[in-house]
């Protein structure tokens, strides 16, 4: 037996996608609602910049719901408890992390607002690879998981000094989940892997761009990578491994350049289910590769949904 997978993208509010996920003609304010009717997840990513106003989560709530009563958000943890607020400079550790004395109850008011809805399905608490293993930095996460007990807490650490039994077994006496990822494997990155420590089990994938990877450009550029079937492949039996011995395992693709999280979230879930799926016919003409595996719905009147 298996928990349920769920498949989706991380973050919505991307202006390449315009034209290439989303019609031309789509307004802003119904990206959500449009995503909502290929995917049933979203990451927001926005979270981790700035925190959620309460009234904005509930009205994403009623837009996504509204158009799929399946739908789940999952929330990146805001910056200020993960990362230096000048990680671009230092390393980022449990000396250097420093949330102001509002980041706590505005963070818990955004999450709460998802939450009493019944669609927060995880916060995600994304580490730089320079938060590695040390005994003051795993103090810091115990006291994270503590202050944020009331959320399905998942850690997205990227540093491989993690990646021991023993450090695993800790986290899930904490009942704090464990983010495998997908990433350029360079230095002491964590390498791909099936952990599971916590009732969730969650996945990642950045891409491979490993020629801007570290380079001074533009985020975006980062995640320009688009997922070949054979590599997906891998990432199908894993999950599959994952979600045995998960009660719920959700998958974010994140390697968002130009709609190809979209693209492979798609190629994943037609993989996984082993049927055609649903895609927005912007993206089709785009990637003609999607033809295969996908049909596409009219409206009664005939054109394009949204």
């Amino acid at each position: 037996m298996r928990g349920k997978i769920i498949v989706g993208v991380a973050g919505w509010s991307y202006k390449d996608w315009q034209g290439v996920v989303y019609p031309e003609s789509l307004d802003s304010k119904n990206r959500i609602a449009y995503l909502a009717h290929y995917f049933s997840l979203i990451e927001i990513n926005n979270s981790f910049y700035g925190h959620i106003k309460p009234a904005v989560g509930k009205q994403w709530c009623r837009m996504a719901s509204e158009e799929n009563r399946e739908f789940v958000f999952s929330a990146k943890l805001n910056r200020a408890f993960t990362h230096s607020p000048i990680a671009v400079v230092e390393p980022t550790s449990a000396k250097t992390i420093r949330p102001r004395p509002t980041d706590e109850p505005d963070a818990k008011a955004g999450l709460d607002s998802i939450a009493e809805q019944g669609m927060l399905a995880a916060v995600l608490a994304q580490f730089p690879i320079s938060f590695n293993c040390t005994e003051e930095n795993r103090e810091y996460v115990r006291s994270l998981a503590e202050r944020f007990h009331s959320y399905p807490l998942v850690l997205e650490i990227r540093h491989a000094s993690w990646n021991e039994p023993e450090i695993l077994a800790w986290l899930a006496e904490l009942k704090v989940g464990l983010c495998n990822i997908d990433q350029p494997l360079v230095g002491r990155a964590i390498r791909p892997g099936t952990d599971v420590t916590s009732p969730i089990g969650y996945v990642r994938l950045h891409g491979r761009n490993y020629r801007q990877w570290f380079a001074e450009t533009s985020v975006r550029d980062r995640y320009d990578y688009l997922y070949s079937a054979q590599e997906l492949e891998k990432w199908k039996e894993r999950t599959v491994e994952i979600a045995s011995k998960a009660q719920a395992t959700y998958v974010v693709a994140n390697n968002h350049n130009l709609g190809k999280a979209a693209v492979n979230a798609l190629e994943l879930v037609a993989m996984l289910e082993n049927r055609k799926v649903r895609a927005p016919q912007p993206l089709v003409r785009r990637y003609p590769e999607l033809e295969a595996i996908s049909f596409h719905e009219e409206r009664p009147t005939g054109g394009e949904l949204f």
